[in-house]
């Protein structure tokens, strides 16, 4: 058994492609609209569907928003330099939310940013955790 995706719903789907993609560098693996059930489903990755986890992006057509509520924590993303994966993602107009840093109560060195609907994605720098 493999973890194969996680599901968060969008508002804009365009604008949610553009961030996974432009900003934090994963490739749009596939899109599929289904006009019967008024919905698109959009997959990205940082590698193909057949050997890694991606992220489903889901657009119901005739929502614009959600309520995040208070379940759901965030996405992580391992990176070389959590600081100078910061630095890109303000570079590119991202949100970066905590800056790049040793976690609180011990040495790993996190950072987290927003994606446009409000998710927390955040960076754990290889080799600190």
């Amino acid at each position: 058994m493999r973890l194969l995706h996680t599901m968060i719903r969008v508002g804009n789907l365009d604008r949610a492609i553009a961030f996974y993609t432009e900003v934090l560098g994963m490739t749009l693996l596939r899109r599929h609209d289904y006009p019967d059930g008024r919905f698109t489903l959009a997959f990205v990755g940082y590698g193909d569907e057949d050997s890694n986890s991606v992220i489903e992006l889901t657009h119901n057509w005739d929502t614009d928003s959600y309520e995040l509520g208070n379940a759901f924590g965030h996405l992580a993303v391992e990176v070389a330099d959590a600081y100078a994966a910061c630095d890109a993602v303000r570079a590119k107009g991202g949100k970066v939310v905590r800056e790049a840093g040793p976690m609180k109560h011990g040495s790993t060195v996190i950072a987290f940013v927003e994606d446009p609907d409000g998710y927390k994605i955040e960076f754990i720098q290889r080799g600190t955790r």
